[in-house]
């Protein structure tokens, strides 16, 4: 499970100042840039994204063996970014090409309107790895015309037709992954997983139809694949060497086995032998058998994230999106933060769940903070800041799972601004001197509770199936809240103290429930266009969480609605009897997802999370407006250039950092474009 939900209390509750530069001047270069105190995280703002760096600290410690290892990582990352273009949209690639060919040809007037519109929306798309929204899943709306780009596609000789064309103006397509009730989720989906005909039910009935040969260890299907319909009949299209976007999982096998050449030990290679295995035949069985190599694959500087693996952008939650995340383990912030997995099962025995739905053994947890060295796919350049996989519940019960914070992504956030956002929205000067004094620690702690505690925690009944079968569009956001419920439950609790994590566990506990509340019910407002509901799993579940809470403490004056000079805030009167609703609200979503209860955890989501209160979204817009600093962020990679001698052999690797985020994208798409032809 990737975590978005913390990230997005991290961009929210920070207000990042803006960086500009002159775009026309945008270009390929990389600078080589020392780690000093003054780094500049900042590279520039458009539309609502910011795009920061981040460094990659204690580069200069690691053996060149290891350097090697993760430079070969890397590259297999970057070797599958534009399947993860594909994936998103089916003319994504074409388009990408063409817009791509009009910024770098175009010879005409670069100061006016239509221009630096066009230059805006070209960064959009590259933000989001296609023209719909990242986050929100609509279709990127160009501030140009149709004549304007024609013109634009005419002077540059460039061919941009048909639907890929007229898809960019009209209605169709709106939205990459659609979660309203009551649809056609998958047919009303723009999302590149399935087949212009294929529809909810077919998906349901394809999979109901497959059977596991080991029921306890239920394999991923359709985790690896495109379904379709051929002549009537449904089929998978498996990505695989030789299958659907086998140019560019060839190229991730060359670097693999490289890598694999150079592993820091016999496990490490074992498992990438295992994912190389996977990418060659696509055969789930062998996933898991790669999960459970590299679950188990503990020791070492280097770990890597990479393959199909998180489902939230398939509508009914099969299908895996590309992605990649390089990593180096941080060993003091690691061993800092080791006390929460150690003690994993203290967590378990004492959560409010019922005694059913607890692990009598929690195993094989492991944490970690770790130092990003690169990320692809998925994981750029919207990024995460902490993961916790695999994702299979069997083998989370049975063997473990591998929990990370990305420290240096963290790192980046909490020092590319200022706060003044926070400033506008807390309640009072208490609240806001709380979060000044604590709120890093709150979000970093929260961050792990919810990795390491929250996903490894709880079990299904016997007999229930996967939860993408039982909750089915809901199985993403109900997974999230619970985890984010049980760091919630655990942040205001005396044993962190005990454990050594804070000094003051009570006003670190205020902190946190502080700003959830205020994020889940206000804050994160300023993401959505006024009128729309929540639609977004991450979002969805903040808004459910915060919104149950405030309902249920009502008669008890437990959240505090409070509207002054015009303005609304939401002020916690009682943190022992918030932690008991949140307490509940945990007992009541492990119930739900381990007996798969589908009718509750609708009346669940539907009920406090997907609509919004109209005046309040209004209030909250306009006061948003005095912020220049964008909701969103993302980075630009730091470069990896290997240095060879005259016989070929790597004798250095040197990070240097990218100018701007178009060089950047540019650079990619000339030296990764492994996906010429897409069908």
């Amino acid at each position: 499970m990737k975590l978005k939900s913390i990230l997005n209390l991290v961009l929210i509750t920070i207000l990042f100042l803006s960086c500009g530069h002159d775009k026309s001047k945008e270009n390929t270069k990389s600078t080589e840039v020392k780690e000093t105190t003054a780094f500049n995280h900042n590279v520039e703002q458009f539309a609502d994204i910011k795009i920061l760096r981040y460094q990659i600290p204690g580069w200069e410690n690691l053996t060149l063996k290891e350097q090697t290892l993760v430079y070969y990582l890397t590259q297999a990352g970057l070797a599958g970014r534009d399947i993860m273009w594909d994936q998103n949209y089916r003319h994504n690639l074409k388009i990408r090409k063409a817009l791509e060919n009009v910024y770098t040809n175009y010879g005409g007037d670069k100061t006016s309107t239509d221009w630096k519109a066009f230059e805006t929306y070209l960064k959009r798309v590259w933000f989001s790895n296609g023209i719909h929204h990242h986050y929100s899943n609509d279709k990127l709306k160009p501030e140009f015309s149709s004549d304007y780009l024609k013109q634009l596609l005419t002077d540059t000789n460039t061919t941009l037709e048909g639907d890929a064309f007229d898809v960019l103006f009209n209605d169709a397509d709106a939205k990459k992954v659609n979660q309203a009730k009551g649809v056609d989720n998958v047919g009303l989906s723009a999302v590149n997983f399935y087949g212009p005909d294929v529809t909810n039910s077919d998906v349901q009935s394809f999979y109901a139809a497959k059977t596991s040969p080991n029921p306890e260890r239920p394999l991923s299907f359709g985790l690896n694949s495109q379904l379709v319909k051929e002549n009537g009949v449904l089929k998978e299209r498996v990505y695989k060497s030789g299958g659907l976007y086998g140019s560019a999982i060839d190229e991730i096998i060359t670097w693999l086995e490289l890598a694999k050449g150079v592993a820091e030990n016999e496990a490490q290679g074992n498992a990438l032998g295992l994912l190389i295995d996977y990418y060659k035949t696509g055969d789930l069985q062998t996933w898991d058998d790669y999960n459970v190599a590299w679950t188990s694959a503990t020791a070492g500087n280097i770990d890597y994230i990479n393959s199909f693996i998180e489902v939230y952008n398939d509508p009914l939650g099969y299908r895996g999106s590309y992605e990649n995340i390089i990593q180096i383990n941080d060993f003091d912030m690691s061993q800092k933060m080791k006390v929460l997995s150690d003690n994993a099962q203290w967590f378990e025995d004492n959560s409010p769940l019922m005694e059913a739905h607890k692990k009598d053994s929690v195993v094989g947890v492991t944490y970690k903070v770790v130092t990003v060295a690169g990320e692809a796919g998925d994981a750029s350049p919207s990024t995460p800041i902490g993961v916790n996989l695999p994702n299979a519940n069997w083998i989370r019960k049975e063997v473990g799972s591998k929990s990370v914070s990305l420290g240096n992504i963290i790192h980046a956030y909490n020092n590319a601004g200022g706060s003044g956002r926070l400033k506008e929205f807390v309640h009072d000067e208490e609240e806001l001197k709380l979060a000044e004094k604590h709120g890093q620690l709150a979000d970093k702690l929260h961050t792990a509770l919810h990795e390491v505690i929250g996903h490894a925690s709880g079990q299904l009944n016997p007999g229930v199936g996967e939860t993408k079968e039982t909750l089915k569009n809901y199985a993403s956001t109900l997974e999230e809240g619970r985890a984010d419920l049980v760091g919630l439950y655990y942040l205001y609790d005396a044993k962190l103290q005990e454990l050594g994590l804070v000094d003051d566990w009570k006003s670190v506990g205020e902190t946190a429930y502080d700003d959830y509340i205020r994020n889940g019910l206000v804050i994160q407002l300023i993401r959505l266009n006024l009128g729309d509901d929540v639609e977004e799993a991450h979002m969805r579940n903040r808004q459910w969480v915060s919104a149950w809470v405030f309902e249920k403490g009502k008669a008890d004056n437990v959240i505090e609605k409070v509207v002054r000079d015009g303005k609304t805030y939401y002020n916690i009167n009682d943190y022992e009897k918030l932690h008991d609703l949140f307490g509940q609200l945990l007992r009541e979503t492990q119930r739900i997802k381990s007996e798969g209860d589908y009718e509750a955890v609708e009346a669940l989501v539907e009920g406090y999370g997907v609509k919004v209160d109209q005046a309040l979204h209004a209030e909250v817009l306009e006061r948003n407006k005095q912020f220049s600093s964008a909701p969103y962020n993302g980075f630009v990679n730091p470069v990896l250039i290997a240095e060879k001698n005259d016989e070929g052999e790597i004798i250095g690797v040197k990070v240097t950092q990218p100018e701007t985020f178009a060089g950047q994208m540019l650079d990619y798409s000339k030296n990764y474009n492994f996906l010429p032809e897409v069908n």
